[in-house]
């Protein structure tokens, strides 16, 4: 039954949130009681209404070239590459299994909707460096245009991707002997079994025989980058940078000062700072 549910969310007979995944299993409803007293409470509000133009979230990809999308295949490297990926305004996700058809319908949504508006879209992809991690990207494509027939509960169709570029960044034989990083000395899969060995029934394909020729029976698995973070988020910012150049944070930087000065200007010009000031002031004298 469920893979026949499945089977019609991707070809777009049921929208593709029909059902929810193992990834919403967590509790709702749970309320921690505030500390504090309802006055603190409400002073903490009127400070935030000095600063919001720290938390408004202007269109960062208003007048850009490209959208970028992350996907990394271990926790470890999405730990890694937030810091970097926050900078750039850019989404990330580990890799849940090409079964996950939620994941990759939320980044498709997304996709469609920057094209809509122009943009070029990228789906940048950090992973192991194995027989399967080198043709990631046939993966990712093909994972795609799997779900392209699908819609939405709201009425929102599937994304075709043929427009768009996915780069494999990492992880590449270069990087993995220019930072010393650790091979292992098998290519055992998520199966169990070993993909190196005659008895696997894929070892004779052509990719894995070339891998074999090249790098042996080893592999080097992404969470390796772990012992050196600083070369673990150079390589994460370079792949960005290739699409959005090197003055793309200044850009961003551009567009949040904007949106400061237009509202410290309209504070200024309507009296918000004294009145907000004086109601913080009121309040904590009654706290």
């Amino acid at each position: 039954m469920e893979a026949a549910i499945n089977e019609c969310r991707k070809t777009g007979a049921l929208p593709v949130d029909f059902v929810a995944e193992e990834e919403a299993r967590g509790f709702s409803g749970v309320e921690v009681p505030n500390r504090g007293t309802p006055e603190s409470y409400m002073v903490q509000y009127l400070r935030g209404a000095l600063t919001t133009e720290e938390y408004y979230t202007p269109d960062w990809w208003d007048g850009e070239k490209y959208y970028i999308q992350m996907v990394v295949e271990k926790i470890d490297l999405k730990t890694l590459f937030e810091p970097v990926c926050e900078r750039f305004h850019i989404p990330i996700a580990t890799s849940k299994g090409w079964s996950s058809i939620l994941q990759r319908a939320e980044y498709a949504r997304r996709f469609r909707q920057a094209e809509d508006k122009g943009l070029l879209c990228v789906l940048l992809y950090c992973g192991d460096h194995d027989p399967d991690g080198l043709r990631i990207s046939e993966f990712l494509a093909s994972n795609l245009v799997d779900i392209a027939g699908i819609h939405w509960t709201d009425g929102t169709r599937g994304y075709d991707p043929g427009g768009l570029d996915i780069l494999r960044f990492g992880l590449n034989f270069d990087f993995i002997e220019a930072n010393a990083l650790t091979w292992i000395d098998n290519l055992i899969t998520g199966s169990g079994r070993d993909l190196g060995s005659p008895s696997h029934p894929n070892n004779g394909l052509p990719y894995v025989q070339d891998y074999l020729g090249q790098y042996g029976r080893r592999k080097c698995e992404a969470n390796a980058l772990v012992v050196n973070p600083e070369a673990a988020r150079e390589l994460c910012q370079s792949a960005i940078v290739r699409y959005l150049g090197g003055d793309a944070e200044a850009r961003f930087e551009r567009k949040r000062q904007a949106i400061r000065d237009y509202l410290t200007a309209f504070r200024e010009r309507t009296g918000l700072d004294d009145s907000i000031q004086a109601a913080i002031d009121s309040a904590e004298e009654e706290g």
